[in-house]
């Protein structure tokens, strides 16, 4: 028995691929040569026989192939593909076997997949989460690069489209920490998406395993719905100190993306018109400005996290955004956020 979707329990099939209202805005393709490495997407085949939703490699080549020169990719897991038959803490290698398959049918011209980040709990045994990591590496045929093993976790799930599988204390717990300093010792990395009240149990998690390599998801969800509803500006005062924060411990690294997702509660997806790139950065710039002050364009790499934030806005239209919130970088600075620390982080071959 195959898991083909799941990680996004209160998701509407099929809200992800409206291809015509994205085509409202059309744009024309900013520094269309600049190479670009997106470091965070997923594959998915959920819904049902009569609604189903699908985005998968075909899907993910339109958007990297509608204009900006995407040449690699790195696939995050979302509990696709998972073998619920298999042991439990081996059923998500059917993630990383499946994505494995997907990836070798691309064609020249066509992007890459070149890396993959799996799921295994790091609360295991540490015997069964070698066993979990070396399925995962043997499946993996080198594109195996890490871990995501979430931590959003909210009182008020009811009020979120997209709710966490957090648990309660998840990053303090003494057994995550060891599973987390394992991934360290192994050469593997560590990807959290969790939300931004969650900030300080994140913090902790950064100081106990210095030598892991953590990466900080979509400016660690910054919430806009419920509790949160029309508190961006308060929220994001409390924020940029707790980023600024977490920019002094240097194993973190931070994406920076996914803030058209459903739950930042900016709306733009329930609007006749998706939005420009120009509104993309007049709304949301003043958050990259601050993750690139206290974190740098090294430590920083620009993320789709598609076809998540599909649901908002155009694979063109959030490339044209983050070129022209970078536009004042330099050249070497560019190329670090658009590629470069996305291949030093993961540890990616050249395209």
């Amino acid at each position: 028995m195959t898991e083909t979707g799941g990680r996004y329990p209160g998701w509407r099939p099929g809200i992800e691929l409206r291809d015509d209202w994205l085509g409202l805005v059309d744009e024309e393709i900013i520094d269309p040569t600049r190479e670009i490495v997106d470091p965070h997407h997923h594959l998915w085949r959920h819904g049902t026989a009569e609604n189903p939703a699908v985005y998968e490699m075909d899907a993910l080549w339109r958007d990297t192939g509608s204009g900006h020169n995407v040449v690699q990719t790195m696939y995050i897991e979302c509990r696709s593909y998972w073998d619920l038959d298999a042991p439990a803490h081996l059923q998500s290698v059917a993630e990383t076997r499946e994505v494995v398959r997907m990836a070798a049918t691309a064609s020249a011209g066509q992007a890459k997949i070149a890396g993959i980040i799996g799921q295994a709990e790091l609360v295991l045994d540490p015997a069964l989460l070698h066993e979990a990591l070396d399925a995962h590496t043997e499946a993996g045929q080198g594109l195996f690069k890490g871990i995501r093993n979430s931590g959003a976790r909210d009182p008020e799930p009811a009020t979120l489209a997209i709710p966490g599988r957090g648990v309660p204390n998840q990053y303090g717990d003494p057994d995550f920490r060891r599973g987390a300093a394992i991934l360290g010792e192994r050469g593997l990395t560590l990807d959290s998406w969790h939300y931004h009240h969650q900030h300080q149990e994140f913090l902790d998690l950064a100081r106990a395993v210095p030598g892991t390599t953590l990466i900080l998801d979509h400016f660690g969800t910054p919430l806009g719905v419920g509790r949160f509803k029309g508190k961006h500006d308060e929220i994001f005062e409390v924020w940029k100190d707790h980023m600024a924060e977490l920019a002094e411990c240097p194993n973190v690294m931070a994406k920076l993306g996914g803030l058209c997702m459903p739950d930042n509660g900016y709306g733009f997806m329930h609007r006749d018109l998706p939005p420009s790139s120009d509104e993309i950065a007049e709304v949301q710039g003043k958050w990259y400005a601050h993750m690139l002050e206290v974190f740098g364009p090294s430590r920083c790499m620009f993320e789709s996290n598609f076809p998540v934030d599909r649901t908002a806005v155009s694979y063109p239209v959030i490339w044209n955004a983050f070129k022209k919130m970078s536009a004042h970088l330099t050249e070497a600075e560019k190329t670090a956020l658009f590629s470069g620390t996305a291949r030093r982080v993961y540890n990616l071959p050249p395209a």
